[in-house]
């Protein structure tokens, strides 16, 4: 919904939740809006913002849009950087990228990893594998 940015959100494809975040938004940035609103669970509810948050069902990863399926990883001092299918580089803090593998009938085919989202802001995500000995061979050491 934002071009030209590196946050990893591929949207709320839902639109009556799409309606609800954004009537909460503009209620909650209204002048003089009280503070503690998402504090006290003003965001509750919200039914198509559970993937968003991290508690909705887990994604088919066998077949990948190529801004998640990840070609290439180096590593350099602390930071990761993540390049995608699509040629995109994002650059992940190294305590913001979890490496996890997932071999259900849904994740990612041996040797396709995809990155997914993982913060609300943009700079975590998680890359998952198709098996533990997948990871190491996929980084390179690389400044």
């Amino acid at each position: 919904m934002v071009p030209d940015n590196d946050m990893l959100f591929e949207g709320i494809k839902d639109g009556g939740a799409r309606a609800d975040l954004l009537a909460f938004l503009k209620d909650a940035t209204k002048p003089g809006a009280p503070q503690q609103m998402a504090q006290q669970g003003g965001m509750k509810g919200m039914g198509g913002m559970g993937g968003m948050m991290g508690g909705g069902p887990d994604p088919n990863l066998k077949k990948l849009e190529p801004g998640i399926q990840v070609k290439a990883i180096s590593y350099c001092r602390d930071t990761y950087r993540v390049t995608t299918a699509d040629g995109k580089t994002r650059a992940f803090w190294e305590r913001n990228l979890r490496f996890k593998t997932d071999s259900s009938k849904d994740g990612p085919e041996k040797g396709a990893p995809a990155i997914m989202p993982a913060g609300m802001m943009g700079d975590r995500a998680s890359v998952i594998f198709a098996a533990p000995e997948e990871i190491t061979k996929m980084i390179e050491p690389r400044c």
